[in-house]
C-alpha cells in the first residue's frame, strides 16, 4: 500500500508566506499611521497660519479675562511668579506692625479712595474688583490705574470665586478685610434683582466660608447700609432701632448681611464690624448717585427731578463726604479685635459691631440742587414730582455716638465744601471748562480727599 503524500513543506511554506504577509501587513500599518501623523500635523499647523492670519486678536476686555485667569491658573498649578509677586508687592506694609488689608470692590468709590488711605499709610493692600458694568466701566479701571500708581494691585475676580479668595490667602497671610464690594443702588433692585443677592449675600458668605477656614482668620470690617432703617420713623437713626422693615430688595440684602455675620461670628469666632453709610459723595464717586447725575444734568441743560413725599414735603438725605467715610472704616479696621477661630472652629467669643457713619446734618435735595446750581453757574431745570414707590425713603440722618465713641469718629466736611471738591473733580476728570482731555485726567497726585 502505498504511503500518503509528504505534505510537510506545503505547511510549512504556507505558514511562512503567512509570516511574511502578517509583516508586511504591519510595516505597511506602521507607515501608514507615520503618515497619518504627519500629515495630521501638517494640517494643524496649516490650520493655525490661517486662523492667525485671517481672524482678528481677542476684544481687550476678554482678552484680559483671559489672561487674568491664566495667572491665576499657573499660580494654583505651582506656576504665576509675576502674578503672585505682583500681589506680595502690593501687599507688603512699609509701617512696623502695619496691616495686610484685602479690600473688596477696590476700582469702586469707597473701595479706591480707602485703599489709598491705608497705603499712604504704610498698610499692605490688595485690591479685589470684578469691574461689572453697573455703572460705566471706564470709571473703575481709572481709579484702578490711580491705585496702580500707588502700587496697590487689584485682582479681577469674582467674589464667588472661592478658589480665588483661597489663593489669596495662600499667597499671603491676610490680616484684615475691607469688605465693600456689593451690588448698588436702590431702584435697580427692581431691574436685576438676582444679581443683590448674588453678591451681597452669596458673595459675602462665600467671603466669610473662607475666612473662617484661614489660619488665623482675618479681622473684617464691612460695608452696610443705612437702608436697613427702611420704613423706620424714629430720628436720628441709631443702631438701637428697629431695622426689620426693609423698603427695599437692596435695603434686605443689607440687613440679610447683618444677620449673617452674626452667624458667622457666634459660630466660628470671625471679628466682624458693619458699617452703615449714610449717602456717601465726593470725587472719583458713583454716577448714579443724584448729586452726581444732576451734575451732569445740569452742565448740559437737561431737566432733572426733584423729588417730595407723597405729602409734599421735601426728600432730605444725610449727605456724607467720602473722606470721613474712610476715616471711619480706617478707625473700625485699628479698633478690630482679632478674630477667634482657628481653621474653621471658634476658640473664645468674638468681637461683634455695627456702626453708623453719617454726616449727622440733613439737607434737603432741593438746597443739594441750589449749590450745584451755585458751584456751576447755571441754573437747573427742575422737575418736581412724587417720590415713586421704588424703595427710596424720604429721610436719613445718622446718630454716629457709639462710632464717636470707640473710635472718633467724627464728621468735619459739610456739603457745600464737599461738593465743591467734587465739581473740581468732575469738571477736571471730563474735561469741561478746562479743555482737557478725558484721556489725560489722570495725575500722579492722590486726591485731595483720600489724606
Amino acid at each position: 500500500m502505498a504511503s500518503p503524500p509528504d505534505t510537510s513543506k506545503t505547511v510549512k511554506l504556507e505558514r511562512y508566506n503567512s509570516y511574511l504577509r502578517k509583516v508586511n501587513s504591519t510595516k505597511l500599518l506602521n507607515a501608514s499611521s507615520k503618515l497619518l501623523f504627519r500629515a495630521t500635523l501638517l494640517i494643524a499647523l496649516v490650520l493655525v497660519f490661517f486662523f492667525t492670519f485671517n481672524y482678528p486678536p481677542l476684544s481687550d476686555s476678554t482678552n484680559h479675562h483671559f489672561h487674568t485667569h491664566s495667572h491665576f491658573l499657573a499660580s494654583a498649578f505651582g506656576g504665576g511668579g509675576a502674578w503672585e509677586r505682583q500681589i506680595r508687592h502690593s501687599a507688603t506694609p512699609r509701617r512696623p506692625n502695619g496691616f495686610i488689608v484685602l479690600v473688596t470692590g477696590a476700582a469702586g468709590f469707597v473701595g479706591s479712595h480707602s485703599s489709598l488711605a491705608l497705603k499712604k499709610r504704610g498698610d499692605g493692600v490688595i485690591g479685589l474688583d470684578n469691574f461689572n458694568t453697573y455703572y460705566d466701566p471706564s470709571l473703575k479701571r481709572a481709579r484702578q490705574a490711580l491705585l496702580t500708581q500707588h502700587q496697590i494691585f487689584i485682582v479681577e475676580g469674582d467674589l464667588n470665586d472661592a478658589p480665588l479668595l483661597t489663593k489669596l490667602f495662600d499667597v499671603v497671610p491676610i490680616t484684615h478685610i475691607l469688605h465693600l464690594a456689593a451690588q448698588a443702588g436702590v431702584r435697580y433692585a427692581m431691574q436685576n434683582p438676582q444679581s443683590y443677592i448674588k453678591s451681597n449675600i452669596a458673595g459675602f458668605v462665600n467671603l466669610l466660608e473662607v475666612s473662617k477656614a484661614a489660619n488665623p482668620q482675618p479681622a473684617i470690617v464691612w460695608a452696610s447700609s443705612s437702608s436697613v432703617y427702611g420704613l423706620n420713623t424714629e430720628n436720628p437713626f441709631s443702631e438701637l432701632h428697629r431695622t426689620d422693615q426693609p423698603a427695599s430688595l437692596y435695603a434686605a440684602t443689607k440687613k440679610a448681611g447683618e444677620e449673617i455675620a452674626h452667624t458667622y461670628n457666634h459660630i466660628y469666632g470671625l471679628s466682624l464690624t458693619g458699617l452703615r453709610f449714610f449717602t456717601v459723595y465726593g470725587p472719583w464717586g458713583r454716577p448714579d448717585m443724584a448729586y452726581f447725575f444732576f451734575t451732569k444734568d445740569i452742565l448740559h441743560g437737561k431737566t432733572i427731578d426733584v423729588y417730595q413725599t407723597q405729602e409734599g414735603k421735601e426728600v432730605a438725605r444725610d449727605f456724607t463726604y467720602i473722606d470721613d467715610i474712610v476715616k471711619g472704616c480706617i478707625g473700625a479696621l485699628d479698633t478690630a479685635e482679632k478674630s477667634t477661630g482657628s481653621g474653621g472652629k471658634k476658640k473664645a467669643p468674638a468681637q461683634l459691631r455695627i456702626y453708623n457713619l453719617g454726616n449727622t446734618s440733613p439737607v434737603p435735595v432741593g438746597k443739594l440742587v441750589s449749590i450745584l446750581e451755585n458751584l456751576l453757574s447755571t441754573k437747573a431745570k427742575k422737575h418736581i414730582l412724587k417720590m415713586p414707590r421704588n424703595g427710596d425713603v424720604p429721610y436719613t440722618h445718622a446718630n454716629v455716638t457709639l462710632a464717636y465713641r470707640d473710635f472718633g469718629y467724627k464728621p468735619t466736611t459739610d456739603l457745600s465744601t464737599g461738593l465743591r471738591k467734587f465739581v473740581k473733580w468732575y469738571v477736571r476728570y471730563y474735561g469741561i471748562q478746562s479743555g482737557l482731555k478725558k484721556e489725560n485726567h489722570l495725575n500722579n497726585e492722590i486726591p485731595e480727599d483720600s489724606a
